[in-house]
């Protein structure tokens, strides 16, 4: 899963910050369904969304958007909601 998904996000850009913001709704929801079972693998995963200030404002604004649905979601996990959190405030 980490190696799938991390390659996704890691070493496709064009489809994982599509314009549309698709790339990162994906994400997260492979984040989500994997966070009861891997926390540590699903944080890691989320890590591709830390560093949304480097990019222009439409795609700032859909990653914030996701890492704030992850920070909002019920159940979470401290270790996905830690890097939710954490890149949300820097």
């Amino acid at each position: 899963m980490r190696s799938l998904i991390g390659a996704f996000a890691t070493g496709n850009p064009v489809r994982f910050h599509a314009a549309d913001g698709s790339g990162y709704g994906f994400l997260v929801d492979r984040v989500l369904e994997l966070d009861p079972a891997n926390p540590q693998i699903a944080a890691r995963l989320l890590r591709a969304l830390s560093r949304w200030r480097r990019f222009d404002p439409a795609r700032q604004a859909l990653m914030r958007g996701q890492l704030e649905r992850v920070a909002g979601t019920a159940g979470l996990s401290k270790d996905v909601y830690e890097i939710a959190a954490r890149s949300l405030e820097g």
